[in-house]
């Protein structure tokens, strides 16, 4: 596999050493070798963090860049200028209290390959607001049987249904959309969530989709943060948003959809484990 044939992971480098050593573990068996990913460190890490990073660097099979500011410039303005430096090239955006599953970049990157309209590609997680699984909007707990879950969830129907908005838990971005979208507005806000809400609002408002790539599930250690100020400036920009994702959770127009998600694994469970498929 070629490197040009994956998008490049964008990992944003947190301050919780144990949650970054699971994520890059996670990267290492469930992503093929060779992929490009760059950890980008907004100077969060600390002495034990930065030595975890070192020794992951020597050992992954993944094509792997670590870069560390010196002094912290605020989230959004932090991704924004790595997305800049990507230019149209389709980036995965992740957290490093991320725990991506077996085949799920690869499930990004069809999601994409099947819908030239979709912007923004959100897999399943525990803690994915509107893309969350087994409930929606809820803090679920990590899944107890991982593999058997990514098998499930890579036998659902590719059908891509819209969200109000992509999810921070994990988000493929369309390169050549992002570059006409704007990019990222991290003049107007601070945090990740909030700004990665604004950009998706700006892609559907230029005709693309954010879309739920319901054959991928990526878990998450801790909830996504935003500033209130931020949330006024969500508000403020986009009057209808708010109301919008209150009527989203409300009709539960994925219920269905993750039920079948449900049935998929008792399938899966009803099966057996198949060792030989995460070796």
């Amino acid at each position: 596999m070629t490197e040009s044939v994956l998008p490049i992971v964008l990992l944003h480098v947190g301050t919780d050493d144990n949650a970054l050593d699971a994520c890059l573990g996670a990267l290492d068996t469930a992503t093929p070798a060779g992929t490009k990913i760059w950890l980008i460190d907004d100077a969060q890490a600390g002495p034990r963090g930065q030595a975890v990073i070192t020794h992951w660097l020597e050992r992954t099979p993944l094509l792997a860049e670590y870069t560390r500011r010196t002094h912290p410039v605020g989230e959004s303005r932090h991704i924004h200028e790595a997305l800049k430096i990507c230019g149209e090239r389709d980036v995965v955006v992740l957290p490093s209290d991320a725990i991506p599953f077996e085949g799920w970049l690869q499930a990004l990157k069809d999601c994409f390959d099947r819908d030239a309209s979709i912007a923004t590609a959100t897999p399943w997680s525990n803690i994915g607001e509107t893309a969350s699984w087994p409930r929606v909007d809820d803090l679920n707990p990590l899944p107890e049987n991982p593999e058997r879950l990514a098998r499930a969830v890579a036998v659902m129907p590719a059908l891509h249904p819209e969200l109000p908005s992509a999810c921070a838990h994990t988000v493929l971005i369309r390169g050549k959309a992002y570059a006409r979208a704007g990019g990222v507005d991290e003049a107007s806000f601070h945090s990740w969530p909030a700004a990665l809400s604004d950009l998706s609002l700006r892609l559907s408002g230029l005709g693309w989709r954010n879309a739920l790539c319901e054959t991928a599930f990526v878990a998450r250690i801790h909830e996504p943060n935003v500033d209130s100020e931020d949330q006024d400036a969500l508000i403020a920009r986009w009057p209808a948003w708010h109301a919008r994702v209150v009527q989203f959770l409300m009709d539960d127009p994925l219920k269905e959809t993750r039920r079948q998600v449900l049935q998929k694994l008792l399938n899966v469970d009803a099966q057996g484990p198949q060792p030989d498929l995460f070796v």
